[in-house]
């Protein structure tokens, strides 16, 4: 068997009339030819087919059964076939939640890096938050400056309404001869009246210390003591008052912010992934998006009056005596809507309360029960979208729920604004960009900021980030060489084009750095910018270099030039193709007349 050539022998799929072609491996292929002439037939259909089909049969029998049985290709034998992988110009997932960062790994990559060197603030008031040891407390209060006064207090109470007698009774009990309480420091065997219906704030003085560095200095064990008593007491928390100035300094050893009490728990990088309940905004599920009633679907011709039926879902039955005309006819009587008048021409307010509601307001409902006699009653009118939204929620009916789904239309996520992430993952920041703000960027934009981020993060960020950047820089580039840099990372894949689709696919097969593959692809310059071909061409040999053979369908003339070998298919389309007009290299194509 010759092992530095692919052989097809006797290949009949489709339209190929019985052709044998001989192809050198570890080099670049194109398969040219008009429309119809059998290029996918002997590529995909052939080649790969059989690939597959190989790979398959070398799994066990177990794993078989779950793979299904793969028809051989109609050809008579192929040699020297590698494990083959196809790129083709099929559809991204439809899936709503895979993005350009997902479908490439990158952002898999980024939640990676945010875990691990992000910085976390309080989503409430902004304020930077990060876990300190007692030790690092002690040092931080040690760079105050020289001579400073400074209270160790330990938070008991936090803007709580009561007398708090017993808290009052527990600092006692524990040894503590002070309490501040709402910013007045108070003696703990003093009567000490609150009033129960105000809040209070109420904190044990631990010690109290003057900043000194010259002499004998302050002693570090006892700071370091007072501390430890403050966080054990605080829950974690401790202030430290500089009487210098009055103010307060809060540390804490928690991922936590001190000052509004919200706790982000420990930072993963499934905090960061809105395919997770611990990333994902609970609102919209990690969709960016909610299915909501428009208003322009629900009166989509607004020339029409409401009683020539402007109101489409409520326009179904077309019975004059039918419940919601019956029910939108008293809604205008009750509230002066005029019923002849085209919907353009009603007032805002008017136009709100068929949509929106009434209110509480009561209205007279009269209609005709089946012995032929009147009934009357008083209702609230709830307007149509809350009618809407209403039925949607509560029937269990699928054809309901799709007929009102025709009146709904994708708004971004009010909670989150489209970036799928909870609050607490977005008030982790990296030079002051949350990951929402990078996956917003294009890759080009991505790839500049990434280059120059090392010289904004600290050293020991620079040291646990370096190869998570790497990674992320490396396959940005890859995206770039197949000139895709126009992308955003938070684009949804399934509006990505069949092009588009099959050039991510292959920066990431880029990415994987295999070797010794059958990489067979469909025309993967469509679409393309001409100042582009000459990128993805040099990316196309790159993988070639490392020791893979490719096989491209290709129309393109670029792309047919810089091919190491050509096979031309034809003469014609469909019954007049499927031969092999010429095969060789680019002189050899020239030189032939047929071609």
């Amino acid at each position: 068997m010759a092992q530095d050539k692919l052989i097809v022998r006797g290949a009949r799929e489709h339209n190929l009339k019985n052709i044998t072609v001989e192809m050198p491996r570890n080099k670049l292929i194109v398969i040219t030819g008009i429309s119809g002439s059998g290029k996918s037939s002997l590529a995909f259909d052939t080649i790969y087919a059989e690939g597959q089909r190989r790979y398959v049969e070398s799994l066990s029998a177990y794993a078989r059964q779950f793979l299904g049985q793969m028809e051989k290709p109609d050809v008579d034998q192929i040699e020297g076939l590698s494990p083959a992988i196809s790129i083709d110009q099929r559809g991204a997932s439809h899936n709503p939640r895979s993005t350009v960062g997902t479908v490439t790994e990158i952002y898999d990559y980024l939640r990676l890096l945010y875990a691990r060197i992000g910085v976390p603030h309080c989503p409430k008031c902004g304020r930077e938050i990060a876990p300190q040891t007692a030790e690092q407390i002690v040092d931080a209060i040690l760079n105050l400056p020289e001579g400073s006064r400074i209270m160790i207090l330990a938070p008991l109470v936090k803007d709580r309404k009561g007398h708090h007698k017993r808290v009052f009774e527990d600092v006692r009990r524990s040894g503590f001869v002070r309490v501040r309480v709402d910013g007045v420091v108070r003696d703990v065997d003093e009567e000490i009246e609150l009033d129960r219906y105000k809040l209070h704030t109420i904190e044990a003085v631990v010690d109290r210390l003057v900043i000194r560095r010259e002499g004998d200095g302050m002693d570090r064990s006892r700071l370091a003591d007072s501390v430890e008593t403050a966080l054990r007491l605080g829950d974690g928390v401790v202030i430290v008052n500089n009487a210098s100035n009055g103010q307060d300094l809060l540390f804490s050893e928690h991922f936590a912010c001190a000052h509004c009490g919200i706790s982000l728990g420990e930072i993963e990088p499934r905090t960061f992934s809105f395919n997770s309940p611990h990333g994902a905004c609970p609102v919209c599920q990690g969709l960016g998006v909610r299915l909501e009633i428009d208003p322009d679907l629900v009166i989509p011709n607004k020339e029409l009056t409401l009683a020539e039926g402007a109101i489409d879902p409520w326009n179904g039955s077309g019975r004059e005596d039918g419940y919601y005309a019956r029910l939108l006819k008293a809604a205008c009587e009750h509230f002066g809507i005029p019923m002849d008048v085209p919907v353009k021409d009603l007032s805002e307010e008017q136009l709100n309360i068929l949509l929106y509601g009434g209110g509480w307001e009561r209205i007279t409902l009269s209609y005709r029960h089946r012995r032929g006699g009147w009934r009357h009653y008083t209702t609230t009118f709830e307007g149509v979208i809350p009618n809407l939204k209403r039925r949607y929620e509560e029937t269990s009916s699928d054809y309901v729920r799709a007929k009102i789904e025709g009146y709904m239309a994708h708004r971004p996520c009010p909670a989150c604004k489209g970036t799928r992430l909870k609050p607490e993952a977005l008030a982790v920041t990296i030079a002051g960009k949350n990951i929402a703000e990078v996956t917003r960027m294009s890759v080009a934009e991505a790839l500049r900021f990434f280059k120059e981020l090392p010289s904004q993060l600290t050293e020991r960020q620079r040291i646990i980030g370096q190869r998570i950047l790497k990674e992320i820089e490396n396959r940005l580039q890859f995206m770039v060489n197949v000139g895709l840099d126009y992308l955003t990372l938070d684009r949804t894949a399934s509006t990505l084009s069949g092009g588009e689709a099959e050039r991510i696919r292959l920066a990431t097969q880029i990415g994987s750095q295999l070797v010794g593959v059958l990489y067979i692809l469909d025309e993967p310059t469509i679409g393309l910018h001409q100042r582009d071909n000459a990128r993805l061409i040099r990316t196309l040999k790159e993988m070639r270099d490392l020791g893979n053979t490719l096989i491209v369908v290709e129309h393109d003339e670029a792309t047919i030039r810089a091919a190491d070998y050509i096979v031309d298919l034809g003469p014609g389309a469909g019954e007049h193709g499927g031969e092999v007009v010429v095969a060789g290299t680019l002189e050899d194509v020239m030189a032939c007349p047929r071609s």
